[in-house]
């Protein structure tokens, strides 16, 4: 099972979402995400959130086509995104993608950014990545990962996030490394691109974002 996650960002940054709505894939909806998926023909399966960006009559097409609301005072401790996601992690499904989470308000976009580190942070070999129409952006872990081309998202960037990164390598890139350190200020791995089908990435200590992305 994969859990999709729908935010209330931008439309016009959401990406196709043909691609997303199989058997294996159940539809969260985020406060106005949630009327976004019905706009789409798309069930959700529950809805999370304080509902505060809703018109009365979206927040009334919500409560009669949705089963299972969770709804919460605007003054809580965590956003709707992490409500959310706290509930698909529970749930132990293979992958969790996070859509309508950029653009808009920085402080949203950075907050739903550092939600990804919540998984590795808890020991869980769950993937939760954010996609949107130009980027697809997850966090790793120390180990040993193979990346596949995609014409979709050509460029790769790797960003240390939590601590120095070290012993960085890349393999199938157009610029390789070698057992290189990564300091937490530098942006020596922005905009890279696999040469082959496909290429690796390792490292030995620190949290890397990845960030997958393309000109629109």
């Amino acid at each position: 099972m994969n859990i999709n996650i729908l935010a209330g960002g931008p439309l016009e940054r959401l990406p196709s979402f043909e691609n997303y709505k199989t058997e294996e894939d159940l539809w969260i909806g985020v406060d106005k995400g949630v009327f976004t998926l019905l706009s789409q023909n798309i069930q959700p399966y529950r809805a999370f959130g304080d509902f505060d960006s809703v018109t009365e009559e979206e927040w009334a097409l919500i409560e009669l086509n949705v089963e299972s609301i969770h709804r919460f005072q605007p003054e809580k401790d965590e956003t709707d995104m992490e409500h959310a996601l706290n509930w698909a992690l529970s749930e132990n499904p293979k992958k969790i993608r996070l859509f309508g989470a950029t653009g808009g308000r920085m402080d949203h976009f950075f907050a739903n950014v550092q939600l990804l580190i919540k998984p590795l942070n808890n020991n869980e070999e769950i993937s939760v990545e954010i996609i949107d129409i130009q980027n697809k952006i997850f966090m790793t872990k120390p180990g040993t990962y193979s990346i596949q081309t995609d014409s979709d998202y050509q460029y790769i960037s790797f960003i240390p996030i939590s601590g120095e990164v070290e012993g960085l390598t890349l393999k199938g890139f157009k610029y390789p490394l070698t057992d290189c350190h990564i300091p937490i200020s530098s942006t020596l791995c922005i905009s890279n691109e696999l040469v082959d089908d496909s290429g690796t990435f390792s490292y030995k200590q620190g949290i890397l974002m990845v960030i997958r992305s393309n000109d629109l």
